[in-house]
């Protein structure tokens, strides 16, 4: 009884330490008697856990305000910029992009490394493996990297560590955590906590936990690339589904005996609106191979280009009525490569949605960009580690389990 007593007021202490760091992220510069009345604790446990969380690089103190009162005045606490980091890391389709962040966003260092030859598993997470290190090593070695997050392209088991389903890859069953703890035994990355997750659910979370604006909640981010997927949040939880399939949008179908999609089934969204919808044959009869070669044509007003484009962007539109209806989001926030094509993209989509919502007399959902561009994933899958790391509270049932080397070797 005294072991689970201790254990519980550990545990508690833990989430109080925790409620004041996300605390600050969101209201940078509050005195400790302000958090004490935020956050509901005493001004002497305050004091306590802000005096651990300065000596151990979470805060920093700031110079005292003048406010005019007499005797002493509050001093001001923010998130140390610089001596706490975070790795993200985005498992793309051609290459794997990494990056440093502070405990609020900022980039520290960044890197992006392409698969080669091989596309296998072990050799993709090896050059995964290779990427984290490389960054690493930009950093001061004073700086201590609190974890690492991972965004993969398809359904992830977050509690087992597992790639359910990447189908632009073919990769099924894979215990990405297990092999990437494998391959950073005994590096500078050893024993650092690992979180992985599916790409646009971690994408989501970096809109929620570094986007300086208030949060939307509930937020719906949409990733659109060689596939295309939505991460979900409500109530300020990741909505991940039971077997970690939430948010696969691209294989909603919208069109019946559509196009054939690479899950298999006909006329799935993302069929009609990723970078596949797009690479049919130009004005002059060229085929058109890469996302690149649709951008250089788009630049050139040819014909069949901005035809299948637009096609692509009312798509996107009918598909995200169909997510307004389904989840009435405050706010949708848009990603990928595919949306980096702009305005051909992005204007039917937004035209449809509001001609859905004028028919219903309804206003339209609020839709923007994300403000973290080609990193979004990578930066998101950073902050995926900051969630996790500081929501020690959380059901293991919605949390997963971090995975470290001691417990994968």
């Amino acid at each position: 009884m005294q072991a689970e007593a201790a254990g519980s007021q550990q545990l508690l202490k833990v989430i109080n330490r925790m409620a004041l760091v996300r605390h600050l992220c969101a209201h940078p510069g509050l005195s400790r008697a302000d958090l004490a009345g935020a956050v509901g604790l005493t001004k002497s446990t305050v004091s306590l856990l802000v005096r651990e969380l300065v000596a151990e690089g979470w805060l920093v103190e700031s110079e005292v305000v003048a406010t005019g009162d007499l005797g002493r005045r509050p001093t001001p606490l923010f998130i140390d910029p610089a001596r706490l980091l975070l790795l993200g890391a985005e498992v793309g389709i051609e290459s794997v992009r990494v990056v440093a962040t502070s405990l609020t966003g900022e980039l520290r260092a960044c890197a992006v490394a392409s698969y080669g030859a091989s596309r296998t598993a072990k050799a993709c997470i090896a050059t995964l493996a290779t990427a984290l290190l490389k960054v690493r090593k930009q950093l001061d070695a004073s700086q201590q990297i609190l974890g690492i997050g991972v965004g993969l392209p398809g359904g992830v088991n977050e509690a087992r560590g597992v790639l359910n389903f990447a189908p632009n890859l073919g990769w099924r069953d894979i215990p990405v955590g297990a092999l990437l703890a494998e391959k950073l035994q005994d590096t500078l990355l050893a024993g650092v906590p690992l979180f992985l997750q599916n790409e646009a659910d971690v994408a989501a979370l970096g809109e929620l936990e570094f986007n300086p604006s208030p949060a939307s909640d509930p937020l719906l981010y949409v990733s659109i690339n060689q596939g295309l997927g939505a991460g979900v949040i409500v109530g300020d939880r990741l909505l991940t589904g039971s077997r970690g399939f939430a948010g696969e949008v691209g294989h909603m179908v919208l069109q019946l005996n559509g196009p054939r999609c690479s899950c298999g089934r006909r006329g799935c969204a993302e069929a009609l609106i990723a970078t596949r919808a797009m690479l049919g044959g130009s004005q002059d009869g060229t085929a058109l191979r890469s996302l690149a070669e649709v951008r250089a044509h788009l630049v050139d007003e040819d014909a069949e280009t901005l035809k299948a484009v637009n096609s692509a962007g009312r798509n996107l539109g009918v598909l995200l009525q169909n997510l307004a209806t389904a989840y009435d989001p405050c706010c949708i926030v848009l990603g990928g490569s595919v949306v980096e094509l702009g305005e051909p993209f992005l204007q039917p989509a937004l035209d449809t949605l509001l001609d859905y919502a004028s028919a219903a007399n309804l206003p339209p959902p609020s839709v923007r960009t994300s403000r973290f561009g080609a990193n979004a994933v990578a930066v998101g899958a950073a902050a995926l580690a900051r969630y996790r790391l500081t929501r020690p509270a959380l059901p293991l049932a919605d949390t997963g389990v971090a995975l470290t080397l001691e417990e994968t070797a």
